[in-house]
């Protein structure tokens, strides 16, 4: 599915399977329970950066445009913190990676638009791929073929992958319970969620 600058999907260009969603493991329903929960722990400022790898004044940036908002606590002003969950750390890291690769602004606040519609479990599964004017999502490694053949793909992200960096990069900092302000360290909320998978499994 083509990511288009006005926020529609492109299904001429990519079909779209609607059943997706229907078909899934029971790791990908745990990991949908995990979203709800991971929503209970976040991560200040400096740690998003340090696992996104990007610098406090983009973060700080991206903040204040609305290009990632933190889903756990904005700032409401001088003195508080913000918090970013889990899933919004993956998506400043596609987001710098994104940049990285030259996609235009414009192309990367539809994307982030795009992957805060899909549910956790969707996007570990899914491809980003680029030609560096428009940004499409596979769900498949065919998908990922036909955007090659087709010349429009350029360049792919993970999203998998880049969870797995975050997991990993997150699991050696600290996190922050929401409802105590209680600091976990080296909490990675998505433990628990890796023991379930592998139960599922």
């Amino acid at each position: 599915m083509a990511i288009t600058g006005d926020g529609r999907a492109a299904e001429e260009a990519l079909p779209f399977h609607s059943g997706a969603a229907a078909n899934r493991t029971p790791a990908q329903v745990a990991a949908v329970s995990g979203d709800r929960e991971t929503q209970t722990i976040g991560y200040r400022g400096p740690t998003a950066c340090a696992a996104a790898g990007i610098t406090y004044r983009q973060l700080d940036y991206w903040a204040r445009t609305g290009l990632v908002e933190p889903s756990v606590r904005p700032a409401y002003g001088s003195g508080t913190q913000r918090l970013y969950s889990f899933r919004d750390v993956v998506v400043l890291k596609i987001v710098k990676r994104l940049l990285d690769t030259g996609v235009s602004l414009q192309n990367i606040r539809t994307a982030v638009q795009h992957l805060r519609t899909r549910e956790l479990a969707d996007l570990t599964r899914m491809t980003l791929m680029s030609d560096g004017a428009t940004v499409y999502e596979c769900t498949s490694p065919d998908q990922v073929v036909n955007l090659l053949q087709g010349g429009q793909g350029v360049f792919g992200i993970a999203v998998g992958v880049v969870w797995r960096d975050v997991e990993n990069a997150l699991s050696q900092l600290h996190g922050e319970r929401v409802d105590t302000g209680e600091t976990l360290i080296g909490k990675n909320p998505h433990d628990e969620l890796a023991r379930r998978r592998n139960r599922a499994v």
